[in-house]
């Protein structure tokens, strides 16, 4: 098993349920270090010690909701800047396909732009044990279009929880860190609190700039297709 290499990894959780994040990294650490039941306002911030290393898990209050406001967007993702300092290594989407719809997967793109540009080359898609043993295929979820986008422009890095294993998990957190050299993300953001999702668009015409600022999906898109790809993970299919 290959385990990351820095010696603080700094893990992210973004998704559209709570609960389930917080069982996600209540996993990783071993331990119930946040309440499933009673969702805060803020971010949290919990450590464990794994293999002599040592994580850091920043849980997000529901940034997905459909009335959350810009500023409020905003105030949370500079808290969950501040406890990652001075950058996250992951973002670990959590993700239940049943409830995962197309405006929460914009709100989910701006999340992300709003920490960086370069987020989603540090994404891995977990989908949540779901509710119809049926629906569980990874074909399945793929023709789910909110869901088959993120994992697409995630670069298919994708988990599944059912029956997923802690060292697999650590390990694809471990592929991420080495994928990206092991740097983290640099989150200079907020110098312009509007942040402009179009920036790293310069080559793209001006009516094309106009519209994709207001899809933040199409710019992230448009983002990815305008730098030069990352490296690409040998390992885009769940064990």
């Amino acid at each position: 098993i290959i385990f990351f290499s820095v010696s603080e990894l700094r893990v992210v959780l973004l998704g559209n349920s709570w609960s389930e994040r917080s069982s996600v990294g209540n996993f990783i650490l071993g331990e119930t270090a946040f309440n499933t039941e009673e969702e805060p306002d803020c971010c949290q911030r919990f450590t464990g010690h794994l293999k002599k290393k040592e994580i850091v898990l920043i849980n997000t209050p529901d940034l997905l909701h459909y009335n959350i406001s810009e500023h409020k967007l905003i105030e949370n993702v500079k808290n969950c800047v501040s406890l990652s300092n001075p950058g996250p290594h992951v973002f670990l989407l959590v993700l239940q396909p049943e409830d995962f719809t197309e405006e929460q997967k914009l709100k989910l793109c701006r999340v992300l732009q709003l920490f960086i540009d370069q987020s989603f080359d540090h994404s891995l898609v977990l989908i949540s044990a779901p509710r119809e043993e049926s629906s569980g295929s990874i074909e399945n979820y793929m023709q789910h279009p909110p869901l088959g986008d993120m994992i697409r422009i995630c670069e298919y890095r994708l988990l599944l929880q059912k029956n997923l294993e802690l060292d697999e998990l650590l390990t694809r957190f471990s592929q991420i860190v080495k994928e990206n050299n092991g740097d983290h993300v640099i989150c200079d953001v907020f110098e312009d609190t509007k942040s402009d999702l179009t920036s790293g668009l310069g080559s793209l015409k001006q009516g094309e700039t106009d519209s994709v600022r207001l899809d933040p999906f199409r710019a992230a898109v448009a983002i990815k297709s305008h730098t030069p790809s990352p490296v690409e993970s040998t390992t885009n299919q769940s064990k």
